[in-house]
């Protein structure tokens, strides 16, 4: 089973400067420790909302670093400072508008708010990278919800093979993109 390295940015002016303790990581990697039954690590990035520092960060966590995952947290709202989305597009290969209809759809049955949310996700070389929440309960709220397309959508392009735990997240592949366990 090949290891799955995931990219996690948290994108916080505040939390990057040290005015308070960052969340969104933390929160990414206890929802990881519970679904993923595929061998995963990651590489961690804090930092302020700055279109050219997201974009750069992005390019490195896929293009050198080589994660088939990256997902951010935070910047996705209408103020000003939020430039995830826009970083997020510039480095794209293709964007998959699906997971950002989806995010908003989950985050509705929660919080009327999350029609204000801009969160997208976009294919960038073998790699999928996904604008998530900054918050922990809507960070795991938001991969409930859009998690059992991710495996299938890495096979699509070309990384490893991801197994979930059923009953923390069942991941959905066609019958045909199913692989026997190894024996």
């Amino acid at each position: 089973m090949s290891e799955l390295l995931i990219g996690l940015v948290s994108i916080s002016d505040r939390a990057s400067a040290g005015v308070y303790d960052d969340k969104g990581i933390p929160g990414l990697n206890e929802w990881f420790a519970t679904a993923l039954k595929t061998p995963w690590r990651t590489e961690a990035r804090l930092i302020p909302d700055d279109q050219a520092v997201i974009e750069r960060t992005l390019v490195e966590l896929v293009d050198t670093v080589g994660c088939h995952l990256v997902l951010t947290t935070g910047g996705t709202g209408p103020a000003p400072r939020d430039v995830t989305p826009e970083a997020t597009l510039a480095v794209a290969h293709k964007v998959m508008p699906g997971f950002g209809e989806q995010m908003r759809q989950v985050s509705l049955k929660y919080v009327p708010t999350a029609i204000l949310s801009r969160q997208v996700a976009v294919v960038r070389g073998v790699a999928l990278i996904i604008n998530l929440p900054g918050q922990p309960k809507a960070i795991k709220e938001t991969l409930d919800g859009i998690f059992p397309a991710v495996p299938y959508c890495i096979d699509l392009i070309g990384g490893p093979y991801i197994e979930t735990h059923d009953e923390i997240c069942k991941a959905f592949r066609p019958k045909s993109a199913i692989r026997p366990p190894p024996a």
